[in-house]
């Protein structure tokens, strides 16, 4: 399998739920509204690493995920 091809693999049916802090959420998500020192959301992005939504809760990164008819996993 090509680099290519392994870097596409689930692409239109994964998303990974990653928590980040708020201190990070301007690097990723530039136009995201100010959040609270100190805080933790749940991000939730494609496959390929394209940041997708925010959320205040790792189940409300699931339920985006499964409005983009998108299976979502947890990355520690």
């Amino acid at each position: 399998m090509s680099a290519q091809a392994f870097a596409e693999l689930g692409t239109s049916r994964i998303a990974y739920i990653k928590a980040i802090r708020s201190e990070d959420v301007s690097r990723h998500y530039p136009n995201a509204p100010e959040v609270p020192a100190h805080a933790v959301l749940f991000a939730l992005h494609a496959a390929d690493g394209t940041p997708m939504l925010l959320a205040g809760t790792r189940e409300a990164a699931v339920v985006g995920a499964q409005g983009h008819e998108l299976e979502a996993l947890s990355v520690h």
